[in-house]
């Protein structure tokens, strides 16, 4: 079989708001419950409806396009599904002894392997939010394709979203303007409704686990 190439993932934004799709992305690794066979899935990309995925089970790998529906990924025989971005609820459909009627399962548990994650993560990637006693401002960067970032804004009651220019360490939409610093530093410049500009110091939003 052919190796693909994955490209930059492109997620909607309203999906992400809705089901936070970036969580699926990463290497899943884990066992079946039943035979402990090993399992090893990799996300590379989501683009729209679509993921390229890879799947190593039995020292067999498969590569491919998956289908996306919400926080599911189906590849073939098989469906991957999380909530938390940590793990994931995997399960493979096969029937047994060639009976046509008949459908039995296997399922797994699957880690994300944060290592991985981290490596491949886009830094722009996330929440950046600041304020001062006058003004305040927010901007997500939900993903990246190429040059093109899905982003949304809030800046002192103004907010918008759509697609912005991705240039190195910065994403420019409009006139609002995001720049990260350091991976947990960054900065949002944008225009008041007098043409004042604003630079405002951001900091990158880390959701507290339990």
């Amino acid at each position: 079989m052919s190796t693909i190439a994955a490209s930059a993932s492109h997620i909607n934004p309203v999906n992400e708001r809705l089901y936070h799709q970036s969580n699926l992305l990463g290497d899943w690794k884990g066992s079946f419950k039943k035979t402990n066979g090993s399992i090893d899935f990799k996300v590379l990309s989501i683009n729209g409806s679509t993921a390229q995925v890879e799947y190593t089970h039995n020292g067999h790998t498969e590569r491919g396009t998956g289908t996306v529906d919400g926080v599911t990924i189906s590849f073939g025989n098989v469906t991957i599904a999380t909530r938390n971005g940590t793990q994931a609820a995997f399960e493979f459909s096969f029937q047994p002894n060639g009976q046509l009627a008949s459908v039995g399962t296997q399922t797994a548990v699957l880690s994300k392997d944060a290592s991985a994650t981290a490596a491949n993560a886009n830094p722009l990637v996330g929440s950046w939010t600041g304020a001062t006693a006058d003004h305040t401002a927010s901007f997500t960067v939900s993903s990246i394709n190429g040059r093109d970032a899905q982003v949304k804004y809030a800046v002192d009651g103004r907010s918008g979203q759509g697609t912005g220019d991705v240039s190195k360490n910065s994403v420019l939409f409009g006139n609002v303007a995001f720049k990260n610093i350091d991976g947990t530093n960054g900065t949002v410049t944008y225009q008041t409704y007098q043409h004042q500009t604003i630079t405002l110091p951001v900091k990158r939003f880390v959701p507290k686990t339990a």
